[in-house]
C-alpha cells in the first residue's frame, strides 16, 4: 500500500472542501487559509479544552509542589498522592498532546492531496488545478516547496504555539518520562517542521503556519477571557 492509498480516505473529502472554498475565493492561497480556519474552527472545542486545562494548572501547581515537598523521601506515596490530586482536580498533564495527534492525520491527508491534486480534485474543477501553480505573495508556485521563508515562519510559530500551550506545565512526579518527551518535542518538532516545509508543497506549509497563528490568537483570547472572568468573580465576592 503506497502513501497516496493510505491517506486517500482523508484526502478525498478534503479535496471537496478545498474545491468548494476555491469556488468562493477564486484564489488558491486564500482558499488554503480559509480551509485552515474552517478546520481549526471545527477543532476549537478540543483546543479550548486543552488551553483551559493548561491554565488551570497554575492553580494546581502549588498543591503539586507541596506534595513533592512533603513526600520527597517516599516516591511511591508521592506518586499516589499526585494521582489523587489529578483525579480531584480533573487534570490530565498529558492532555496537551491530543490536538497535536489529531492534527497529524489531517496534515498527512492534506499532504497527499497537495502532492498529487489531480488524483483527488474533481475533473470539473479545472480552474483550481491551474490555480495551484499561481504565485502567492513571494511564493512562485504553491505546489512546490518554498525553500526558507515560509518554512522558518512555520517553525517559529510552531515553537511559540507549543511554548504557550505547554510552557506552563510544572515538573511533576510520576510524569518524568512524559514531560521529558514533551520538552524534547518543544525543540525537535519546530526543527522538523522547518525541514518538512523545505521539502513539502508550500501550500501545506501555509496550512501549518496559518493554523499556528490561529492557535496563538485563540490562546491569547481565552487567556484574556479567563482573566476577566476571574476578576469579575473576585469583585462579586468583594
Amino acid at each position: 500500500m503506497n502513501f497516496n492509498t493510505m491517506f486517500s480516505f482523508i484526502a478525498q473529502p478534503l479535496s471537496y472542501l478545498l474545491t468548494g472554498i476555491y469556488d468562493f475565493a477564486n484564489d488558491y492561497g486564500i482558499s488554503i487559509i480559509l480551509f485552515t480556519l474552517i478546520v481549526r474552527g471545527c477543532l476549537f472545542p478540543l483546543y479550548a479544552s486543552q488551553i483551559k486545562s493548561q491554565m488551570k494548572m497554575q492553580t494546581v501547581q502549588p498543591k503539586m509542589k507541596e506534595i513533592q515537598r512533603k513526600y520527597a523521601n517516599d516516591r511511591e506515596e508521592m506518586n499516589r498522592r499526585m494521582m489523587e490530586l489529578y483525579r480531584e482536580e480533573k487534570f490530565n498533564p498529558a492532555s496537551g498532546c491530543l490536538p497535536l495527534l489529531i492534527q497529524f492525520p489531517i496534515l498527512l491527508g492534506l499532504y497527499t492531496l497537495l502532492r498529487n491534486p489531480l488524483a483527488f480534485i474533481p475533473e470539473s474543477a479545472t480552474d483550481m488545478v491551474l490555480a495551484i501553480h499561481d504565485k502567492f505573495f513571494w511564493i512562485n508556485d504553491l505546489s512546490q516547496p518554498d525553500q526558507w521563508v515560509l518554512p522558518i515562519m512555520a517553525g517559529v510559530t510552531t515553537f511559540l504555539s507549543f511554548t504557550l500551550t505547554q510552557g506552563q506545565t510544572p515538573e511533576t512526579a510520576g510524569m518524568g518520562q512524559m514531560q521529558g518527551m514533551m520538552k524534547m518535542m518543544k525543540y525537535f518538532f519546530p526543527v522538523m517542521i522547518v525541514w518538512m516545509g523545505h521539502t513539502f508543497p508550500a501550500g501545506l506549509t501555509l496550512y501549518w503556519f496559518t493554523g499556528n497563528l490561529f492557535t496563538i490568537g485563540q490562546y491569547q483570547i481565552l487567556k484574556r477571557l479567563r482573566k476577566n472572568l476571574a476578576a469579575t468573580t473576585t469583585q462579586g465576592k468583594g
